[in-house]
């Protein structure tokens, strides 16, 4: 006798077998033990292009694709990763890249001061150089002190190169930052007489950089992993040219604008020539925008031991800024305890925290747009 539709119960329905059977999902990852260790020195298009081996008879370029599990993980110029499958280096070949090692610093921007994303420019950096033109370009105050704060976000120590010091004298640019930790070095076309390094751009004009100082910012260069930043046109590529024998293309300034012309477009990693193992060099891409939303204020400070323990006097919230009200940090340096150059430091400490992306406006602006 047939059922009628009321009679149907579950015990009737089939059930189609799972064609990739019925093993359970898991969040578990292979630990990939046998992952070899990379640095990675280029990113383009989807390819990350390592080094393997680093310093060794076997070291080799091994270009890897990112695993499915990695896919919102940045990975950057100086990440050292875990690759498995094809490291042979063959041409032709692909590895897989499964890890991305703890990193020791994070270099960071945002694209302007109110945008909450992130953007990772370089990992594992001990060093930022940044370089400017003492002229053609004119060199922008709100570039470097951006610059700056980046670095001591990041924990990286930074170093002012000025190029083109022939052109016009640094003083008055150098006043901004004679109250600050900050090592500098002057770069002047070479003489006749000076065994300079020779550079020739993609106008037909002929760059010469001093060779002693070259060879000065070679010195510190050494045994670290640098990172240049700077705009187009003030002599990076120049630079990284006679410090790596490498040919990156160098390029002149534009006589309606004054800024430089882009000559790379992706960061690069290159060794150091005559340096010791782990001296690098990381080649950027001009960098137009260095907006700070991701800095917190409280970071910035560590860069300024004189002055960081008069904060404990600070009311709960102070931005430590000019528009502050009763910070602690105003009682420290009139008492003495920052030094005869506290209160120059302080005012350099202010101007970095005014640089644009550290006021509490702004971060909160950025929180609240992170969260839509």
């Amino acid at each position: 006798m047939a059922r009628g539709t009321s009679g149907w119960d579950e015990s009737d329905v089939r059930i189609r077998p799972n064609k990739k059977g019925s093993r359970p999902r898991t969040k578990d990852r292979p630990a990939h033990e046998d992952a070899v260790t990379g640095r990675i020195i280029t990113v383009d298009r989807g390819r990350y292009t390592a080094i393997v081996d680093e310093d060794t008879p076997q070291e080799r370029i091994v270009t890897a694709a990112r695993a499915r599990e990695l896919r919102r993980t940045p990975v950057v110029a100086g990440d050292l990763v875990g690759l498995v499958g094809d490291v042979s280096g063959s041409p032709d070949s692909l590895a897989r890249l499964v890890k991305v090692n703890e990193r020791a610093t994070l270099l960071r921007r945002s694209a302007d001061d109110t945008d909450p994303v992130e953007r990772v420019v370089v990992a594992n950096a001990d060093q930022l150089v940044i370089v400017v033109a003492a002229a053609n370009p004119e060199p922008r105050t709100g570039f470097i002190d951006r610059a700056l704060v980046a670095a001591y976000d990041a924990g990286i120590s930074p170093l002012l190169c000025i190029t083109k010091a022939d052109l016009k004298d640094p003083a008055e640019l150098l006043a901004n930052y004679e109250h600050l930790d900050l090592k500098v070095l002057i770069s002047r076309t070479a003489s006749d007489e000076d065994a300079g390094v020779d550079s020739e751009s993609d106008d037909g004009l002929s760059a010469r950089l001093s060779g002693g100082a070259v060879a000065a910012l070679h010195e510190h260069l050494l045994g670290k992993v640098s990172v240049l930043v700077g705009h187009s046109g003030v002599g990076k590529s120049t630079l990284v040219n006679a410090l790596t024998g490498s040919r990156r293309a160098t390029g002149g300034v534009n006589a309606v604008t004054g800024r430089g012309r882009h000559t790379s477009s992706s960061a690069l990693a290159l060794k150091v020539q005559d340096a010791p193992a782990g001296s690098w060099i990381i080649d950027t891409p001009g960098i137009r925008s260095f907006g700070l939303a991701h800095v917190d204020p409280d970071r910035i400070l560590s860069a300024f031991p004189d002055l960081e323990p008069g904060t404990e006097a600070c009311e709960r919230g102070c931005r430590h800024d000019d528009d502050a009200v009763n910070c602690g940090l105003d009682a420290w340096v009139e008492s003495g305890s920052a030094g005869a150059a506290g209160p120059a430091r302080l005012a350099s400490l202010r101007r970095l925290l005014g640089s644009g992306g550290l006021r509490t406006e702004n971060r909160a602006q950025a929180k609240e747009l992170g969260t839509q």
